[in-house]
């Protein structure tokens, strides 16, 4: 980071915010708001901190992220992912700086045979999806520069989150059944990290893309069943005890909220116009158990 830039970070325990701070380096400052700060339900709280702290950059990685409870909390999970991030970017506008949003694949119903674009259509199929699909429209029409960056399947040795939750049950239980109709790319928090400060660093050498919506996952694909076999191995390789895993549909599996099929996202975009891009999700995957050990 050059020196003086002062970047204010929406989020403080999430897997990405925990990911931004420890990658974070000097020069430059970075200021850490949670929620006891940075309220993302409390408008006014947010537009009095944003203009106290007046940053040069902002980036948002506070969110409501349980899918399935959202469908019985639909209000606060709209606060927290569409009001709020829709003033942040008012209040970046109005300050003349960018701010930078994640997304998710969820914005999508998955009913597409190839891996979706920017341009495609939206159909969320649960409240998480449409709450953030209404965030991604809220930071847009604030017009403010900013960079909204589709992910999927984000995981992180911090949290809650798929790994850990295989890696716990991997260990507890002789059998384990996982969905293999679900086809995605797990994302490491920390390779999104690294990438939005090369987006950030590009922005200041002037080498900055066209802002805008862009997708941002690892690359290659799998399923979750495929997911949980690459995190069951890794758990063979150290000696540990490991379950054995069953592949299942979709319908053996049933959730308050209904989950695409195909969560594949097109990145080209990004590495066309930004220069950035994501390794390959068993390399990131090893690059985080690494970082476990």
């Amino acid at each position: 980071m050059s020196r003086g830039l002062k970047i204010l970070l929406c989020g403080e325990q999430g897997q990405l915010a925990r990911e931004l701070q420890e990658r974070f380096t000097a020069p430059g400052e970075l200021i850490v708001m949670g929620r006891a700060k940075l309220d993302l339900t409390q408008p006014n709280q947010i537009r009095q901190q944003v203009r106290h702290v007046a940053p040069d950059l902002i980036i948002n990685a506070a969110a409501y992220t349980a899918v399935d409870q959202a469908q019985s909390e639909p209000a606060l999970a709209f606060a927290i992912n569409a009001t709020g991030p829709g003033i942040l970017a008012e209040e970046a506008a109005l300050l003349g700086v960018p701010l930078i949003h994640y997304s998710t694949d969820y914005v999508f119903d998955g009913s597409k045979h190839e891996p979706y674009v920017e341009s495609d259509a939206t159909n969320p199929l649960g409240v998480y999806g449409m709450s953030k699909l209404a965030g991604e429209q809220a930071v847009a029409d604030a017009r403010a520069q900013h960079l909204i960056l589709r992910t999927s399947w984000v995981y992180s040795t911090h949290g809650r989150n798929f790994l850990l939750t295989m890696q716990r049950l991997l260990q507890e239980k002789p059998e384990l059944r996982v969905v293999a109709d679900q086809i995605g790319a797990p994302t490491w928090a920390g390779s999104i990290a690294r990438s939005t400060l090369a987006l950030i660093k590009r922005w200041q050498d002037g080498q900055a893309g066209a802002w805008g919506t862009y997708h941002l996952t690892a690359q290659g694909e799998t399923s979750w069943f495929g997911f949980a076999q690459a995190i069951a191995n890794a758990l063979r390789e150290q000696g540990k005890p490991c379950a054995t895993l069953l592949p299942i549909p979709s319908s053996d599996y049933p959730t308050p909220a209904a989950r695409p099929l195909n969560s594949r996202l097109d990145c080209s975009r990004l590495q066309r116009e930004w220069g950035v891009s994501q390794p390959d999700w068993q390399t990131a995957l090893h690059e985080c158990l690494a970082r476990q050990a």
